[in-house]
């Protein structure tokens, strides 16, 4: 049977799948999230960097904070900071488990640590790639007044070094990264777009005093907000799509120079 068949018989489950941000296991096995591409490289060498980093950033971004510390979480940058800290446990947990053999039994299917590190990796990678595309772009364009980060090298890490560790685990992990999983990274995204609607109807001010959080999304000009959160969703999935095609760049590369051909790899345009 072709692929165009199999694709065709696939659509409908596919599609509930994705609408409903589920994970689809199929041969996936819970080992391929606690290891490298690498055999003999254990995913603990960048997840734990990453973790201390996260939680140190956390640390320095709230004591550097220019408002009010119960404001701190106003913001997606910090939102998507606190993502990659609760990720890279997730990741240390599994690859443990993985180190030690501590996997659940294989044919019950996927342990709920691995499902949630999962859906935490599907989320995080392609946020930490828009924050740093929509601070550089919009938020600090030439033009713009508003200083969300005062300190320079604070403002590097919140906006930079957080897509480069993501790119890290993206391309030294071997997980799977999967274009019918692009409704996760939509979905959390839309909790942050309900949360500032919320706000703003509930009178929420910004640490400067101003009736919106970010000055794109002002929701007293409704009509302006909405096609900055389309565009913003737009690129969201544009980012989650770019994951899929550098994992699937990494498995090529794997598949074509490991001379161990028994190893897993996945297709992240199929299901």
């Amino acid at each position: 049977m072709s692929k165009l068949m199999i694709w065709k018989q696939e659509a409908p489950a596919n599609c509930y799948t994705c609408c409903t941000a589920t994970l689809k296991e199929g041969n996936v096995t819970a080992e391929s999230f606690g290891r490298s591409w690498n055999r003999r490289l254990s995913p603990l060498i960048w997840r734990v960097p990453i973790c201390i980093w996260a939680l140190a950033i956390i640390c320095w971004s709230t004591i550097c904070f220019w408002g009010p510390r119960e404001k701190f979480l106003l913001y997606m940058t910090h939102w998507g900071l606190v993502m990659i800290l609760i990720e890279s446990v997730f990741g240390i947990l599994v690859a443990v488990k993985t180190m030690r053999g501590h996997l659940a039994d294989p044919s019950r299917g996927l342990p709920w640590y691995v499902k949630m590190y999962w859906v935490l990796y599907n989320i995080t990678v392609p946020l930490a790639f828009l924050i740093t595309l929509f601070y550089w772009a919009i938020l600090r364009a030439p033009g713009r007044k508003m200083n969300y980060a005062p300190n320079p090298i604070l403002d590097v890490m919140l906006h930079g070094v957080n897509s480069g560790l993501m790119f890290v685990e993206l391309v030294m992990s071997i997980q799977p990264s999967r274009l019918v999983n692009i409704m996760q990274p939509l979905y959390f995204s839309g909790v942050y777009l309900l949360f500032t609607m919320i706000y703003y109807a509930a009178g929420g001010l910004d640490p400067w005093g101003n009736a919106f959080i970010y000055p794109v999304i002002d929701w007293s000009k409704p009509v302006q907000t909405l096609v900055v959160v389309t565009l913003t969703a737009l690129f969201l999935g544009l980012m989650h799509i770019l994951a899929v095609v550098v994992a699937s760049i990494r498995d090529f590369i794997i598949r074509k120079f490991d001379k161990d051909k028994s190893g897993e790899y996945n297709d992240g345009f199929e299901a």
